[in-house]
């Protein structure tokens, strides 16, 4: 994170370390896929995937995902070993090819029914992948009620 500001001028406070943005692109028939240059430099040299919600592929650059598997692995087992199971056990940490590719393993995108064209979507403090076909029916199922409320949360 870095500060800008001079005077009696407003801070600006720009977050360097988010994901932002959305790319599509074409998953080739071995399951490989390019990841987008500014989030190539973003995630690292490695970084690892695991089953989302909503049917994506969730994208954790490594010290994100070291802090999500300390929250995680820090709750009560009864109530989180199927969360657990969920992401821990279909987690797979991969790293670009001299093309900027990954290889996404087979049950990652079968889950999120990865066959041809997906999109690549900064998120925040992680990623998504998605098969564009399931990403615009989830988008189109998103109401502004729906945001608007979210919004109310975050007093936006």
């Amino acid at each position: 994170m870095c500060q800008e500001g001079a005077g009696n001028a407003p801070d600006i406070t720009v977050m360097m370390n988010f994901l932002t943005g959305s790319y599509q692109h074409n998953i080739d028939a071995k399951g490989r896929l390019t990841v987008p240059a500014k989030l190539r430099e973003q995630l690292g040299e490695s970084f690892y995937l695991t089953k989302g919600i909503d049917g994506c592929i969730f994208v954790y650059p490594e010290r994100e995902w070291e802090a999500f598997l300390e929250r995680l692995c820090a709750l009560p087992l009864a109530q989180a070993a199927p969360v657990q199971r969920h992401f821990i056990s279909n987690s797979a940490l991969v790293e670009c090819d001299s093309m900027g590719r990954i290889l996404i393993p087979k049950n990652l995108r079968e889950f999120a029914a990865l066959e041809k064209d997906t999109m690549f979507l900064g998120v925040g403090r992680r990623a998504e992948i998605w098969s564009t076909p399931r990403y615009e029916e989830v988008s189109a199922a998103l109401s502004q009620a729906d945001i608007l409320e979210t919004m109310s949360q975050v007093m936006i």
